[in-house]
């Protein structure tokens, strides 16, 4: 049964552990930091508790599903993910920081659940593949596209002239 103290100790939870990766992002100087995954998984969390409520509170509700609002948090942040991946001619952004905003909602919904141990897991992960890119040399990969991308500009402007 859920009750408004346990609402309270997961939305804790689940602020505490959007936190931890929006202080990664933000130690590796990425445009979402602590701030937007605090909030995008406090927000998720919210929202599932808000429809776990709905569904034990109203008993004679007849479609009475909780997953209902969780589904709609999955819809918005993917919506919000595909507005932050930007493709140039040899470079594609934002890829990794829409799915870690995607990842934070879900531990946000898990925490919703009660998942707690299973959402403190997933996080520390995330945070280390977060933390690990230099490991997959993800920098090298853009400095060249960025390269390509100079040296065809610069082509195009002596041909130009």
């Amino acid at each position: 049964m859920l009750t408004e103290n346990i609402a309270i100790t997961r939305i804790i939870i689940s602020a505490l552990l959007g936190c931890c990766i929006g202080i990664e992002r933000y130690i590796h100087k990425h445009p979402a930091g602590v701030r937007t995954f605090t909030l995008i998984c406090m927000a998720s969390t919210l929202a599932t508790l808000a429809s776990i409520w709905i569904c034990q509170t109203n008993l004679n509700l007849i479609n009475g599903d909780p997953g209902r609002i969780a589904a709609q948090v999955v819809t918005g942040i993917g919506f919000i993910g595909a507005g932050l991946i930007i493709k140039n001619k040899y470079d594609v952004s934002g890829l990794t920081t829409a799915a870690s905003i995607f990842a934070t909602s879900i531990i946000g919904i898990a925490v919703g659940v009660g998942l707690i141990k299973v959402s403190i897991i997933v996080t520390v992960i995330a945070i280390l593949v977060l933390a690990s890119s230099f490991l997959f040399h993800e920098g090298n990969s853009r400095e060249i596209a960025l390269e390509k991308m100079e040296k065809d500009e610069k082509s195009e402007k002596e041909n130009k002239q």
